[in-house]
């Protein structure tokens, strides 16, 4: 793995009912940036982002996460490792608090725990307090500050996707994967989304995300891969690949 890459695809192929969703990608994904996965339906964008994450098994090729080997390993222990997923459908907790959905992100929490409750009351206590300041700090900091007590089903979906992204950080994700971040967001809702995503790899997180805007990958990629049929077609600064006559006679129609 080179020295600015965090996760690195030798490879990869997934066949569904004898057809290759994924068909021999290799590609990295440089530490603390923004890169795109684009291309037709049916390009093996969202494979890809479900290999990395866990959710499907490669039939062939490795994906490394920070020189550590993941392929084939469970979701869970992906995403404790530090790779976290936004889908397309938000799948935030309707009912709980925007507070409380930001403090699920929270792995052993110590109050959870029936034996430090009776021994360590005190500890336990200040260990609460300190997750919800982290957590107040998280909500404050993708602009939903005010809204801590507002239940997840009063929230637009556009902010909706601001508190699942809260919940990724809270978990100390180092990897953010989102899955069209502005698909059905209102347009004045983009603007801050965007600037969002750009502070998050500010704050040395990597973003790796699918969009078929190409005015918001255009705005915010650094890097960018189209994919058509399962292949990787064309790689390299958003307005080169976006101004490859294949890729645009391909995907844009041009």
């Amino acid at each position: 793995m080179s020295d600015m890459s965090i996760i690195e695809i030798h490879n990869l192929t997934k066949t569904f009912d004898g057809i290759k969703a994924v068909d021999s990608v290799t590609i990295e994904f440089t530490e603390a940036k923004i890169t795109g996965l684009v291309g037709p339906n049916g390009a093996g964008k969202t494979t890809i982002l479900n290999l990395i994450n866990g959710f499907l098994k490669p039939d062939e090729g490795e994906i490394y996460f920070k020189d550590k080997k993941i392929d084939g390993k469970p979701p869970w222990e992906i995403t404790n490792l530090g790779i976290g997923r936004l889908f397309q459908d938000v799948r935030v907790f309707r009912k709980l608090t925007v507070l409380e959905n930001v403090l699920m992100a929270r792995i052993n929490n110590p109050g959870e725990q029936p034996l430090k409750l009776i021994f360590s009351s005190s500890k336990v206590k200040q260990l609460e307090k300190e997750n919800k300041e982290e957590a107040r700090h998280w909500i404050d900091f993708v602009g939903l500050g005010g809204r801590e007590d507002s239940p997840g089903e009063s929230l637009s979906f556009g902010q909706q996707k601001l508190l699942a992204i809260a919940r990724l950080l809270a978990g100390k994700h180092s990897v953010l994967l989102l899955d069209e971040p502005t698909a059905g967001v209102n347009p004045i809702m983009v603007k801050p989304l965007l600037e969002l995503i750009r502070k998050i790899v500010e704050a040395d997180r990597t973003v790796i995300f699918i969009e078929h805007n190409m005015n918001v990958v255009l705005e915010i990629a650094d890097w960018l891969y189209f994919l058509n049929e399962g292949k990787v077609t064309s790689f390299g600064l958003p307005s080169d690949v976006l101004g490859d006559p294949e890729v645009r006679r391909t995907y844009l129609g041009i």
